[in-house]
């Protein structure tokens, strides 16, 4: 067996792979032989059938097969010990149509993309933002008001009033309107509707004009139990019948709240509470504010690192290694819809690789575990003792799927703390609802 490879540029080349008959003949006579000693003819007893016939009716398929199995092998080791890195798959050339599977050598060519060799720099031309995210005062009060609210008493009442929170049935067959809702005067938009249910009692039922109705749009969709579109384009008038109203005392700012929230002795005063709710909130923010710093600095950099492409490889290699073969202009197609991943994660590759960033196993365990105790606090389980932690976590980091969707995460952070550190960055404090407007435009 000999292998050599030809460079044809800097992003491509062609593996030759010669072998002799004496690499693979052992190999398919020993599979004949086997085939002889178990082949059902007729006319023949069992392992009495006639090699001859053996070889003209499975020699060629099993040469076959065997010579591919040794393409495969040699092909895959001599891309690891030269330590070539390909991009996509090395393609087979095709054989003439006189090939001769008989001669006493044979000789196979591949074609191979090659990965570009690049720079990357994290000092971009043009500096990308990363937002500093702040819980303002209005926030941290509408979440206290909130978390009175949740744990205050609940008295039903003969009226409806300004504080009373009315649930009842929307309805219009014609929509496909039949859902249990709650809502309160003040979500209503409306003038008449709100008028129409002040001092209205149990069993009354309204007529109400339903577009308009909330003054904001995702509250029609969740009050109607209709799709977004649907609610916010919905014209005609729902009746709305009234099956109970309550009026809500919030909760006293006291201990037993405060012990109650976020377990004993945590926080003792309302300003306690206060900071502690910022805290909290800004934390969340955080995890939002560092993935659009991600997917700024990914763009940021595949703008400003420049690199070839094996482009026509990459194309020809999509075209066949699919199920389904695609046409020359699908497979065009798909590469140009890929190229811009492919770019990120060779420079992401490269940046891993420049800065030695990895994620060991102990690394995993520590963050699963992070997470583990983040879920059972949502469940009221302060403090977990070490060995319950560990059992789950072994659990979790048993299963590869698991392990895989773990590293991404911890890798991930582990550029965001590098690009704090090192990417050309300026930094922007925003209340959150002013970046939700400035970010998505909402």
């Amino acid at each position: 067996m000999n292998i050599s490879k030809t460079q044809l540029d800097p992003l491509n080349a062609e593996i030759k792979i010669t072998l002799d008959q004496a690499d693979f003949q052992p190999k398919v006579d020993t599979i004949l032989l086997d085939y002889k000693k178990k082949a059902n003819i007729p006319g023949f007893r069992k392992g009495q059938v006639p090699m001859g016939m053996i070889k003209k009716q499975y020699g060629k398929s099993v040469l076959v097969e065997e010579i591919n199995k040794l393409l495969q092998g040699h092909l895959n080791t001599y891309l690891t010990e030269e330590k070539l890195s390909v991009l996509g798959n090395p393609l087979p050339k095709v054989l003439t149509e006189n090939f001769d599977w008989n001669a006493s050598s044979l000789s196979f060519d591949f074609e191979i993309g090659l990965s570009p060799e690049f720079e990357v720099s994290l000092k971009t031309k043009k500096a990308v933002t990363s937002y500093k995210l702040e819980a303002d005062k209005k926030m941290v009060n509408d979440q206290i008001l909130s978390i009175r609210n949740q744990y205050g008493k609940i008295t039903p009442t003969k009226q409806v009033n300004a504080i009373a929170e009315i649930t009842g049935l929307f309805k219009d067959e014609a929509a496909g309107i039949d859902k249990k809702t709650t809502i309160t005067l003040d979500q209503l938009k409306a003038k008449k509707a709100k008028t129409a249910l002040e001092g209205a009692a149990v069993g009354t039922v309204v007529q109400i004009e339903a577009k308009g109705l909330f003054k904001e749009d995702a509250m029609a969709a969740s009050a109607f139990g209709l799709e977004a579109a649907t609610a916010n384009d919905l014209k005609g008038e729902v009746s709305f019948t009234i099956q109970e109203i309550n009026e809500r005392t919030p909760a006293a700012l006291d201990k037993d709240l405060f012990d109650k929230l976020f377990g004993e002795g945590v926080v003792k005063t309302e300003k306690e509470l206060a900071q502690k709710i910022k805290e909290d909130a800004e934390k969340q923010f955080e995890q939002q504010a560092d993935q659009k710093l991600l997917n700024d600095v990914t763009e940021a950099l595949i703008e400003n690192t420049s690199f070839n492409l094996p482009a026509t490889f990459l194309t020809k290699w999509i075209q066949s290694s699919g199920e389904t073969p695609l046409t020359a202009e699908e497979a065009k197609v798909e590469y140009e819809k890929s190229e811009q991943g492919l770019r990120y994660q060779l420079i992401e590759a490269k940046i891993i690789e420049d800065n030695k960033l990895q994620v060991t196993f102990e690394d995993l365990k520590t963050f699963a575990k992070d997470l583990i105790k983040t879920q059972m606090a949502q469940y009221g389980q302060l403090d977990p003792k070490e060995e319950e932690l560990d059992g789950i976590a072994a659990r979790v980091l048993s299963n590869q799927e698991e392990v895989k969707r773990l590293s991404e995460q911890m890798m991930s952070q582990k550029l965001i703390t590098l690009y704090k550190e090192k990417a050309n960055l300026k930094e922007k404090s925003l209340s959150y609802d002013a970046f939700v407007k400035e970010v998505y435009g909402a």
